[in-house]
């Protein structure tokens, strides 16, 4: 596990936004954070360290999470499997609507290789937990074995680990 003072330092380049894309609402722009080369290795390896040796694949949600789940796959030398919001994939497998907090998604994969895929499933922000309830659900059907959800940032509060349950990692909560 990366020591505390890096992490420290890699969650103080993470921005906060008010009252973005709605008013009442703080987003986490982890941009700062992608742009500095030590702290993106810091976070990345405190999201796989959990779950180390027990995955053959990192899975990553569009769009945000596909940056972590590459940067993820590369240090943990594994394959990546891109989930893809709907429609951006010319021969989708594999298809799972969800809820979101103010409208509904789809999301969809391709099935190559990933029938007895040990996966572990990457997001950067878990908040209600639908998104990754609906990337688990969307692994499993394409006969991938889900060994462990990580996020960069849980939002405590919102009930999105208690919708989850199972092996939930978050580097930072806010």
């Amino acid at each position: 596990m990366p020591d505390a003072s890096a992490l420290t330092r890699a969650e103080s380049l993470i921005a906060s936004i008010p009252d973005y894309p709605k008013p009442g609402i703080v987003f986490r722009d982890i941009t700062p954070l992608l742009m500095d080369a030590a702290a993106l290795r810091t976070v990345v390896e405190a999201l796989v360290e959990p779950f180390a040796g027990r995955f053959d694949a990192v899975a990553g949600v569009e769009a945000r999470g596909f940056l972590l789940a590459g940067a993820a796959a590369m240090v943990a030398n594994v394959g990546l499997m891109p989930i893809r919001k709907a429609g951006k994939l010319p021969r989708p497998a594999a298809r799972v609507e969800y809820d979101l907090e103010y409208g509904s998604a789809s999301i969809e994969m391709h099935d190559d290789h990933a029938a007895g895929a040990r996966v572990l499933l990457l997001d950067d922000v878990l908040a209600t937990g639908g998104t990754l309830a609906a990337g688990r659900e969307l692994l499993q059907t394409v006969g991938s074995e889900v060994v462990g959800i990580a996020t960069l940032l849980e939002i405590d509060g919102l009930g999105g680990r208690y919708v989850l349950g199972g092996d939930v990692h978050a580097v930072f909560h806010v």
